[in-house]
């Protein structure tokens, strides 16, 4: 339990350190370039308000209306498309935020619909990264008897880079085809396949979005599903390997110290054990016999009988 207990703390440490090293790191990087977004954005304020002569008032009402018709741009978002997308995007905790319901009850239904789609999502996820693994595993062990190797056996450090290098295919392939489809860079392709596989969706890059996708180009639009599916399943297999090993490395501290010792390793001192019962009870007997029958005599070692040591004469002791 100690153990345990002294694991859990400096694992807490580790979480709150990483944090601190992150909160730093993008405080340098990201902090400059803000101000000076906010400093652009205020001076084409003044500019626009000069030009058109706007109050206050009324720019903060333009920005309002340019808000709300942003997700427009897209397209109709809740025909079945876009809800489709919509839905696969709550079950699996992407959340881009590019899209919300509006009304009460759309809310409402939102919330039960999340709070059974999300465990049944993640049971689902896991039965398929299982699977997958699974797969992955016969498949190293057929390539390593085709090498040759007489006794093929595959390790958790085999499995761990075999997923790795399944997830960069992965973001790689889903990179090309989005960086082609929505015109982005492959880094910025790569940046949004990255985001929304590991369930971040930060909704900064988000597909389908232009052009009125979701209804001109159902081809794209059910590419994009089933690699969000897909990926999902390869990423989520790779980091349950990832932490199935952790924890199996964790846990190997206990259980050294549980197993016996091995043989021909000095044996622990403590009290003397005790002779076993069974030959109290085989002696009861024989005394019985004797006290009953004064003619009975005890069965003799194989060593006492008249060749034996009992006929010899006694040895005499040797000066010290």
């Amino acid at each position: 339990m100690r153990k345990q207990s002294a694991r859990s703390a400096a694992l807490v440490l580790c979480i709150l350190s990483y944090l601190l090293v992150g909160a730093a790191v993008f405080d340098a990087l990201e902090s400059e370039a803000e101000s000076g977004r906010k400093r652009l954005l205020a001076q084409k304020r003044s500019e626009l308000r000069r030009k058109y002569g706007f109050s206050a008032e009324d720019y903060r009402e333009l920005e309002r209306l340019a808000l709300q018709a942003e997700p427009h741009r897209a397209g109709r978002q809740w025909k079945f498309a876009g809800s489709f997308y919509f839905a696969i995007t709550v079950i699996t905790t992407i959340g881009y935020g590019h899209a919300a319901p509006g009304t009460d009850s759309g809310k409402v239904f939102c919330m039960f619909y999340a709070l059974l789609g999300i465990p049944l999502t993640l049971v689902t996820f896991q039965s398929l990264g299982e699977r997958l693994n699974a797969l992955v595993r016969r498949l190293l062990l057929a390539a390593k008897r085709c090498l040759g190797l007489r006794r093929p056996r595959v390790s958790p450090e085999n499995m761990v880079v075999a997923g790795l290098l399944a997830c960069a295919a992965t973001l790689a392939l889903g990179a090309a085809a989005f960086a082609h489809f929505e015109g982005w860079t492959f880094f910025h392709a790569y940046y949004y396949c990255f985001i929304t596989l590991t369930t971040i969706g930060f909704g900064d890059f988000v597909a389908l979005q232009s052009g009125e996708a979701l209804q001109r180009k159902p081809p794209y639009v059910a590419f994009s599903f089933l690699y969000i599916l897909l990926g999902l399943t390869v990423i989520g297999a790779f980091l349950n390997l990832v932490v199935l090993r952790f924890l199996a490395a964790g846990a190997d501290a206990p259980e050294r110290a549980a197993r016996p010792p091995r043989r021909g390793a000095p044996a622990s001192r403590g009290p003397a054990p005790r002779r076993p019962a069974s030959l109290s009870c085989r002696l009861h007997p024989l005394e019985l016999r004797a006290r009953d029958n004064p003619g009975f005599s005890p069965p003799t070692s194989p060593g006492a009988g008249s060749g034996g040591r009992a006929g010899r004469p006694p040895a005499r002791r040797r000066s010290i």
